[in-house]
């Protein structure tokens, strides 16, 4: 009988402890995602990308409309937008120098003039780091101390 046992034991396969359901692991990397979302520094990185977008458009057409026509007048009538250089082989493509030079520089006005900002934002917190601030006050044992020298004082006037 005991044989009979083992045969039936070994028959059945062996139960194994339940593992624990795995949340959706979906809706938690979207349910971290809405926090990361919700924070405001992802909000002001946002408006600063939009307005950073809109300047460096500004930046572009005050390069392209108005600098590189006057360099270009001044360097002998140089059309900086058109020059470039055509490759003769091939289907002939063309090597656009001139708008390569327009990006070249619109990026390093770009960056002058984040750099400025920059400086003017840490120079306004400077001054307001720099402003005097309250004397710290005074400890108990400080405290204490003026009391008695102010005892003794009143008492040698007596």
């Amino acid at each position: 009988m005991a044989n009979e046992n083992q045969t039936q034991q070994a028959q059945q396969p062996a139960q194994q402890p339940e593992q624990p359901k795995k949340p959706n692991q979906f809706a938690a990397i979207l349910t971290e995602f809405k926090e990361f979302i919700s924070k405001g520094n992802v909000l002001d990185m946002a408006v600063g990308l939009i307005v950073g977008s809109a300047f460096t458009a500004i930046v572009t057409s005050l390069v392209d409309d108005i600098l590189m026509p006057f360099i270009g007048m001044m360097l002998a009538g140089i059309n900086f937008s058109t020059m470039g250089i055509t490759i003769p082989w091939g289907n002939h493509p063309f090597i656009a120098i001139g708008s390569f030079l327009n990006t070249c520089i619109t990026f390093l006005m770009t960056a002058a003039c984040v750099f400025i900002v920059v400086k003017m934002i840490n120079l306004f917190r400077r001054k307001k780091e720099e402003k005097p601030a309250e004397p710290p006050k005074p400890t108990k044992e400080e405290e204490l101390l003026t009391e008695i020298r102010d005892l003794l004082a009143a008492q040698k006037k007596d």
